[in-house]
């Protein structure tokens, strides 16, 4: 039996997908459905309020903007929540590696099979771009072990979501809770995308200037324990990825007009890592000087 919950800001967008839902989940449920329109709060505590009112084992949270389109889902996912008690997360879309410069949770700069697990029929409604099949299942499996999933569908035990509940005090808007909350439940239960279930979910997302301002804050949180991963990785792969992260991040916010000393604060954060040696940031120091530098250069007085 499963408790779903969404956060409502569209009562058609949710009369939609409460009927799809019913037509396809093949086993009791309820749907918490929080209409969220006037009141306007960040995603975060609505899922809290929706796991303290679940009544089932399983509790699945869920964007309104989905249909599913695999018939008796929820026996699917109660089924791989029974085989193994390990299991603390379930979604569709995930990475198996999280990276230590702030991003989501797959650095779409650096594709790589390997670190790309996901089953989704995606739609777009920010570009225009046909719908794709986004299958990515490098090691031909029905579970992949990844970091962190994407937070469009994933699935947990009510006991996991009340012992780690959703940071809103951190994160007061719509973005970065996915991360936050695997980041809190990966060292201690294993976090998994299945093959098995099948959605269409009609937006890409928006990844703007607010988007990276919850990925900061996030990161700030976090930065002491990342990078972490579930795959391969071979020789100084990871350094590289770091290394090359972190330019196009310092690009990126220098487009997005964050100031020297926010960047910089993003780096010193990014220090904390126990993880990986601290070079990997100096690296990034170096890379933000060079082109603040040649781009905005400092007055005269200041140079000396």
């Amino acid at each position: 039996m499963i408790s779903i919950v969404i956060c409502s800001a569209d009562p058609t967008e949710l009369s939609k997908v409460s009927e799809n839902i019913r037509h396809t989940v093949g086993v009791p449920h309820e749907i918490i459905a929080i209409d969220n329109r006037r009141a306007s709060r960040g995603i975060c505590d609505v899922y809290n309020e929706g796991a303290n009112m679940a009544k089932f084992d399983l509790v699945c949270f869920m964007h309104e903007d989905i249909e599913i389109r695999t018939e008796n889902w929820g026996s699917v996912i109660s089924e791989i929540f029974g085989r193994d008690p390990q299991i603390g997360i379930v979604g569709v879309a995930g990475g198996g590696y999280k990276s230590l410069a702030p991003a989501g949770w797959y650095q779409l700069e650096f594709h790589s099979e390997e670190r790309s697990y996901q089953n989704v029929l995606q739609g777009y409604k920010y570009n225009e771009k046909k719908e794709l099949h986004a299958y990515h299942n490098p090691r031909n499996e029905r579970l992949s072990r990844v970091v962190c999933v994407d937070g469009l569908w994933f699935c947990t035990r009510r006991d996991i979501a009340l012992r780690f509940p959703f940071d809103g005090k951190v994160l007061t808007g719509f973005h970065g809770y996915d991360l936050d909350f695997c980041l809190n439940v990966f060292p201690h239960y294993k976090i998994m995308v299945t093959y098995d279930v099948l959605m269409k979910h009609a937006s890409e997302g928006n990844f703007n200037k607010q988007w990276l301002d919850h990925i900061l804050k996030l990161h700030k949180k976090w930065s002491y324990a990342l990078p972490l991963t579930t795959s391969v990785m071979r020789g100084n792969e990871m350094y590289d990825i770091e290394k090359r992260s972190f330019k196009v991040l310092i690009e990126q916010m220098m487009r997005w007009k964050y100031s020297y000393w926010q960047i910089q604060t993003m780096l010193w954060h990014s220090a904390k890592t126990q993880q990986m040696p601290t070079k990997v940031v100096f690296k990034g120091f170096l890379h933000l000087l060079k082109l603040y530098l040649h781009i905005l250069p400092f007055p005269d007085e200041q140079r000396t």
